[in-house]
């Protein structure tokens, strides 16, 4: 469905991210990790059409994205912010964006619109919203158009632990619709029983790209957070023994 190719993308000095390759499709659920900085949201910023890249290519379902906003109404995009006019009203907000889809009605999804109770708050006004109200209409809004790719950017930071599990239940159910859902979590313990694959970015670098079942296989881990870490573990202390013996040939060296 997503297929990304030598992907590069430059901010003055710092390369957030550098010849990306993957191949993201149907029926996985991808785990986007990776620490602050390491490019995960100029990724999917990328795919959105937010950011330009400044090399390589993206293709949606075979087409390469080339300026033309259409391929977007195939994905339903949660930002980690959501950011609305402030004196629009959280109902006014779903009707604009219902007539500019011009779907019928009997083809949205409002399963969160009604679990969130947003319904109750149609006549409220964006800015008088705490945050994670807020994260509900983002919720509600990326589901609403039932699109075939899913782009949740730390979706349960600061929902309340019952709406952060309603939203999950959701995610899974849209799991087993075969669609494909990009997740980034700090959260590790919010992806266990979501991601099927995981993609680790560090100093937008893919670190590594694979099935969450290899993963724990690998490193003899059932959590996935235990998981990555054992794995950076592993990395550093690579990393160091690497240092020693680049330090011992010095040595040599110079004696």
């Amino acid at each position: 469905m997503i297929r990304i190719e030598n992907l590069k993308k430059k901010f003055k000095k710092l390369q957030a991210l550098d010849d990306i390759n993957a191949f993201f499709n149907q029926g996985q659920v991808i785990s986007l990790i990776g620490p602050n900085g390491s490019g995960k949201t100029t990724l999917i910023k990328c795919i959105l059409g937010m950011v330009r890249a400044d090399s390589g290519s993206i293709h949606v379902n075979g087409k390469q994205i080339n300026g033309d906003p259409s391929y977007r109404s195939q994905i339903g995009y949660m930002p980690q912010i959501g950011r609305y006019p402030d004196n629009m009203k959280v109902g006014q907000l779903f009707r604009m964006l219902k007539n500019i889809r011009k779907m019928p009605e009997t083809e949205l999804d409002t399963d969160l619109l009604v679990k969130f109770n947003l319904v109750s708050i149609f006549d409220k006004p964006m800015r008088t919203l705490s945050g994670g109200t807020r994260q509900k209409v983002s919720a509600a809004l990326a589901f609403y158009f039932n699109p075939a790719i899913l782009i949740l950017d730390e979706p349960t930071a600061g929902l309340d632990p019952l709406s952060s599990e309603i939203l999950k239940e959701k995610i899974m159910q849209e799991k087993q619709k075969n669609k494909l859902i990009l997740i980034t979590s700090h959260i590790l313990s919010d992806l266990d029983e979501l991601t099927t694959d995981v993609m680790y970015l560090q100093e937008g670098k893919m670190i590594f790209y694979k099935e969450l079942s290899v993963l724990k296989k690998e490193t003899n881990e059932e959590k996935l957070g235990k998981a990555i870490a054992s794995i950076m573990k592993g990395g550093k202390r690579e990393a160091l023994w690497i240092d020693e013996v680049l330090a011992l040939k010095e040595t040599v060296k110079t004696n």
